[in-house]
């Protein structure tokens, strides 16, 4: 018989009782340890004879030397694994031999390189630990009753192992992958214990213990768990832990902290391994969905969603299955709405999961997925996301249609309808004559059906047979039985011929609710696409790319204006932010860099066409952005045979249309970006196709080849050698002024874009291309008087056409005189820069290198810096030269022309010419300022006078330009620059606020009191307006203390009676400003700003605008005591309802979370406010409020008396001017910025100021400015 405790061996005992007889000293264990020989010869019998040296190791553990404890260990495992009936004595040494092994090394289960160190001549326990468990696996697995009374295994000694396993998962490394040995040991382990030792109430409690102190557990508990019930058929252990966790309370969970989310997580992972087992218990944990915890909400219901997508799934459910899942899904939808977003957001990422399983029944697709298009306005990001990405499996996974489209679906839906009608009404006049004699009476029935359909005496009615008709005819006719006894005979006749037309009626009536729910879909998709249109541009990254992913997969699926998004996305290539610019490539490439085909043919076939999709009337913007993806690599056989098949389409070899050709010429311009010979061994292909003898009855073919072969320029290549240009007689010059000058007198549409990129192409390639355009001018201008001599084409207004080929003609000349000043100042300085460069470099070859180092030569080389700046100065002072004189002589001619018909519009009133004649003028004040000063006068006229609103808009790109080019000149001007922001044309609103943006952006014009006008757009009724105006702003902000110095001002001009604005806009515009002031310091100084701002203000609508704006600050406790300290300037007005209840607003929010020293002092101000508020409605008041009142104003004034006199402590006089007090000297009042370090604060100037103002002592207005 085994004692109860190890040490108890050494105590004498009764009958069979084991005994150690003597204790072996540490010194002579290694001597004594040598009985292999006795266990190879005896096998595991030898342990009878040497159990004592075996006992006295175990007494003697922690002083003995490691070899033993080695040795020893070693010799315990052996006997362990001899044979598998061992002997008592030796059961019971190697499993306490080893249990004390574990126990002493449960907690260092990972050493680091010094405890590896530390231990030399020992083996490594981590290796050692997995053989030791397995060998009491093995020791556990046999019967070992026999070695305690009754044949009983004593308790202490089940837990004495079980402590030791709980003892190692304590260890923080054991989820690690490297423990997985360990872990799946102790697992199984405690799995026998379980199943043979009845461990299970102690396993359960000890799991719940363990999980509320160590976290990283729950995913080991959540195997072992599964391991019990599945492998070792344990079940009941998933129904004792679960029902501890499903019994802790709200209260219970709130004081854990940490073991909340090791509890949600156990259980989210215990539901994905054994599903079907967590059903009988999941009644338990559905109360957790009530509770405060969000993490167990969570937990929750995804262990319904691995439910419902593994278990209850399926049509083989029975009808209690059935009934289960409807009330899961019912479930989550509920909390679809939960008020804690990281719940809504887990939900959907389960409903994605199931749709992704094909688990969501048919009949929820309609209702999940409007749930899901109202979670895209979730204000959390992560709820948004996971809504977009829950969209996108729908539309990935739809059992409807492989195109979804509403306009698509509505006519099919219409015609079988229509066929389900006319079946319906045929069916019924069959069922008529059936019943000859009642045939009123069925048609009165029927009638009445349609008429009450909810009625209960028509309920058998919803499905019209002659069965249920019969039935409601007898329940109408209760008692008559000739008359069921006839209705029965028609049913037996018409039965057999009924059948048919019944089962045809109801497939088209399954057909008809087809269609209806496949058009509900695509409305619900078309919708959703629509919004998250509008997220590409949103500022966080995260939604921003889920909202591409989901353009993608639209776009895959042919879903209705699916490429409307894809196209939305595509300036998103110029993204600063990394991520977003890659996705956009990406999804570029995974939609039209995928070619399906057998052939490398016909891959390059399907890769044209789908290129050609995105070209086909694009823009020179989407052009480039295109440009940026570069669709397009070198050195493959799909590249050269995708080049061959363009130029197959451009040439006409194979039948296009003119829009697939001028998509070829495009890509091929794209391709030449990778690879120049593309294009340049082919110019005289592109020549004679495009720009040849037919080249006036196709424009844009021949503007998109002009943009084609701008990609072989250096311009856009950034070529740094000798610059690549052509002769002026190639052939492409030649084409090219033949078809400018013809053009001018011809009126095309399209020659206007055409001219201008042939313009742009003949300064980017020929050599002298001043020379080439002024020949070209020359030659159109001899033309257009040719035609007006002669008298104009035949069967057309003379007049007319002069007009719109002079407008061509003073086209062409602005942009020749713009593309002139760019060519000297990028192309001729860049070449002048570059010679200077290869001239210094040969020079200092010439002389060699020099062998002395000295302070001379150093003076040398800083001299020749300065030469080199003096150099650079040289040639801007020359190319300045030549725009003042030389390049005026070149258009000088036609500038009075232009200032003709500019200063004239009576005269010259047709749209085109007028357009035309202010866009020129303006790239001719580009010139020279002088041009510029002499004409400035002119364009601010055109500017504002113009009827025109396309003239406007040019004006202000052209004079935001110019102020770019002369800031000086043009800074005088800048108010009517800002006055075009209250134009009536939202046009001219738009380009205004965008030009200006750019300008105040680049620091060329300085912040001023104007930007009240951009304020006024953040209420525009045009929402791209408001976004343009609310995206000023935003910029605006991450300018040091822009928006903070400018408020007081635009708060002035905005509230200024004149202006007329309603105090909701106001409110509206000011939340939004004041919503980028988080500063402290700011908070506390615009207290201080706008209280004084309440002396200055002449009327009630300024006072209340002024508290309004006040209680819009995010008020702190210094910003508070200001506002107390300001209380002489807006005392006086607070018996106005629009100033009162702001301020009392103000104490509303500071007393929130307030400090009782604090919210005190909330309290007294408050007090304060009612007071005054309160003094001139005392006659409407009973007694004991004006004794109330009364003992509130003796208490005030005596607060005040403290400090200063108040004005509103007089009464009715309580606008009287005070007396100066001799004793203390007022504070000067300023409105200078708290930051010294900070820009200069936007303070209203003197003439601004309202000279007329509420009679208060101030310090004069020089004493102000001197302080």
């Amino acid at each position: 018989r085994a004692p109860m405790l190890w040490r108890d061996l050494v105590k004498t005992g009764g009958i069979n009782q084991y005994v150690v007889q003597d204790v072996v000293p540490p010194k002579q264990l290694p001597s004594n340890l040598r009985f292999k020989a006795a266990l190879r010869s005896q096998g595991p019998l030898c342990i009878l004879e040497h159990f004592d040296t075996g006992y006295s190791v175990l007494q003697h553990f922690n002083s003995v030397e490691p070899g033993v404890k080695e040795d020893t260990l070693e010799l315990c495992q052996t006997m362990c694994g001899c044979f598998c009936v061992l002997s008592g004595m030796n059961k019971y040494l190697s499993s306490i031999f080893d249990l004390n092994r574990l126990n002493n090394h449960a907690l260092p289960l990972a050493q680091g390189k010094k405890g590896k160190a530390a231990g030399e001549g020992m083996l490594q326990w981590d290796s050692e630990r997995e053989t030791v468990l397995q060998a009491l696996v093995q020791l556990l697995q046999l019967d070992i009753r026999s070695l305690w009374n009754l044949s009983l295994v004593e308790e202490e000694f089940t837990s004495c192992v079980t402590c030791c396993c709980y003892k190692l998962l304590e260890n923080p490394t054991i989820s690690h992958v490297k423990s997985k040995p360990t872990r799946d040991g102790i697992i199984h382990l405690l799995g026998v214990l379980i199943k043979k030792y009845n461990h299970l109430l102690g396993a359960s409690v000890k799991v719940i213990q363990l999980l509320q102190h160590f976290e990283q557990l729950s995913s080991v508990f959540a195997q072992a768990v599964s391991v019990w019930s599945t492998e070792y058929g344990v079940r009941a252990i998933i129904g004792e832990v679960v029902r501890e966790i499903g019994q802790k309370s709200s209260e219970e969970l709130a004081r854990e902290g940490s073991g909340v989310k090791a509890f949600a997580s156990f259980i989210s992972e215990l539901g994905g391994l054994v599903p079907e087992l967590m059903i009988p218990n999941i009644s338990v944990l559905i109360t957790h969905l009530e509770g405060e915890s969000h993490t167990m909400r969570v937990a929750v219901c995804e262990v319904l969603g691995e439910i419902l997508v593994r278990v209850l799934c399926g049509d083989s459910l029975n009808d209690s299955g059935k009934a289960d899942r409807d009330r899961f899904f019912d479930t989550l939808q509920e909390h679809l709405h939960d008020t804690h977003s990281h719940v809504r957001a887990r939900v959907l990422h389960v409903y994605t999961r199931i749709v992704n399983s094909k688990a969501l029944p048919l009949c929820r697709y309609s209702e999940v997925m409007e749930l899901a298009v109202g979670r895209l306005m979730d204000k959390s990001i992560n709820a948004v996301k996971s809504a977009i990405q829950l969209l996108a499996a729908f539309i990935a996974h739809n059992p409807y249609s492989c195109k979804l489209s509403s306009a698509d679906l509505k006519k099919p839906l219409e015609k079988e309808m229509s066929k389900f009608r006319e079946m319906k009404e045929k069916l019924e006049g069959k069922i008529s004559l059936v019943f000859p004699l009642h045939r009123n009476a069925v048609r009165l029935c029927i009638r009445a059906y349609g008429r009450f359909p909810e009625s209960e005496m028509f309920a058998s009615l919803s499905t019209l047979t002659p069965e249920t008709l019969m039935e409601t005819m007898a329940l109408i006719f209760k008692g008559k039985a000739c008359t069921q006894f006839t209705l029965g005979i028609s049913v037996q006749r018409f039965s057999s011929n009924k059948e048919g037309a019944d089962g045809e009626l109801k497939k088209q009536e399954m057909l008809v609710q087809y269609l209806r729910d496949t058009e509900t879909f695509a409305l619900q998709v078309e919708r959703a696409i629509s919004v998250i249109n509008t997220m590409l541009y949103l500022k966080t990254t995260s939604v921003v790319q889920e909202a591409v992913q989901f353009c993608v997969t639209v776009c895959e699926f042919s879903v209705a204006n699916s490429v409307s998004g894809v196209r939305k996305m595509l300036p998103l290539v110029w993204s600063t932010d990394t991520a977003i610019k890659d996705a956009v490539v990406q999804a570029y490439r995974r939609l039209y860099l995928n070619p399906q085909g057998d052939t490398i043919r016909m891959k390059a076939q399907t890769l044209v066409d789908s290129l050609s999709e995105l070209m086909v009337d694009a823009s020179l913007g989407t052009i480039q952005c295109l440009e940026e993806i570069e669709f397009f690599g070198t050195g493959s056989n799909l590249q050269s045979t995708v080049v061959q098949v363009l130029w197959e389409r451009f040439t006409g070899k194979r039948e296009t249309s003119a829009l697939n050709r001028r998509a070829a010429v495009l890509l091929l311009g794209m391709a030449a970006r990778a690879e120049r010979e593309v294009v340049l061994s082919n110019l005289d292909t592109l020549c004679s196709v495009a720009l040849g003898e037919k080249v006036t009855e196709d424009f844009l073919l021949a503007r998109d080849t002009v943009i084609t072969i701008c990609s072989i320029t250096d311009h856009v290549r950034l070529s740094k050698g000798a610059p690549f240009r052509l002769p002026q007689d190639h052939q492409l010059f030649t084409c090219l002024t033949q078809a400018l000058a013809e053009g001018v007198v011809m009126e095309n549409p399209y020659w206007q874009s055409f001219m201008e990129q042939a313009v742009r192409v003949i300064y980017f390639l020929a050599e002298s291309p001043d020379q080439l355009c002024s020949r070209l001018l020359q030659r159109s201008a001899r033309l257009l008087l040719d035609q007006i001599v002669e008298g104009g084409e035949v069967n057309r207004d003379p007049g007319q056409m002069n007009c719109v080929c002079l407008a061509q003609l003073l086209s062409l000349c602005g942009c020749v005189a713009f593309w002139q000043i760019s060519h000297l100042e990028r192309s001729v300085s860049a070449e002048l820069r570059r010679r200077r460069g290869v001239t210094e470099e040969r020079e200092e070859k010439l002389k060699g290198p020099s062998s002395k180092q000295t302070a001379n030569e150093s003076a040398m080389e800083e001299e020749l810096g300065l030469v080199s700046a003096s150099a650079e100065d040289t040639e801007a002072e020359l190319i300045r030269k030549i725009c003042e004189t030389e390049l005026m002589n070149l258009l000088c001619a036609f500038l009075p022309l232009l200032v003709k018909v500019c200063s004239s519009p009576g005269r010259y009133s047709h749209p085109q010419l007028t357009t035309a004649a202010c866009l020129a003028l303006s790239q001719y004040m580009m010139i020279s300022p002088s041009v510029c000063e002499e004409n400035v006068r002119l364009m601010f006229t055109v500017l504002e006078r113009s009827s025109l609103p396309v003239v406007r808009a040019n004006a202000v790109i052209a004079l935001g330009d110019l102020t770019v080019r002369f800031p000086n000149i043009l800074e005088p001007w800048t108010q009517n620059l800002y006055a075009r922001l209250s134009d009536e044309v939202p046009s001219v609103r738009q380009t205004a606020v965008t030009v200006l943006t750019q300008l105040v952006l680049k620091d060329v014009l300085k912040v001023k009191g104007q930007v009240s006008e951009v304020a006024v757009l953040l209420i525009d009724p045009k929402p791209h307006i408001t976004s343009l105006a609310l995206n000023f702003f935003n910029e605006l902000a991450t300018k040091d203390n822009a928006i903070y110095n400018l408020l007081p001002d635009i708060i002035s001009r905005l509230s200024d009676p004149e202006r007329g604005m309603s105090a909701e806009d106001f409110n509206t515009i000011m939340k939004q400003l004041f919503s980028y002031i988080t500063k402290e310091r700011q908070t506390e100084s615009l207290v201080e700003k706008l209280c004084q701002r309440f002396r200055t203000a002449k009327t009630e609508r300024q006072w209340c605008d002024l508290a309004m704006s006040l209680s819009l600050l995010s008020m702190c406790e210094r910003g508070f005591k200001r506002l107390q300290e300001c209380w002489e300037c807006y005392s006086d007005k607070l018996t106005e309802p629009g100033v009162y209840q702001p301020l009392l607003s103000i104490t509303a929010k500071l007393r929130r979370g307030a400090k009782p020293q604090f919210k005190a002092q909330v309290d007294e101000f408050e007090k304060r406010l009612t007071a005054v508020h309160t003094r001139g409605l005392e006659n409407v008041e009973s007694p004991e409020m004006e004794e109330e009142n009364q003992r509130d104003g003796s208490s005030e004034k005596t607060v005040m008396r403290q400090t200063k006199p108040s004005t509103s402590s007089h009464g009715d006089d309580s606008f009287v001017t005070p007396r100066k007090s001799c004793k203390s000297k007022k504070p000067v009042i300023t409105f200078s910025s708290d930051e010294e370090e900070e820009e200069e604060d936007a303070v209203m100037a003197d003439s601004e100021t309202p000279k007329v103002t509420t009679p208060i002592a101030r310090t004069s207005r020089r004493a102000r400015l001197r302080n």
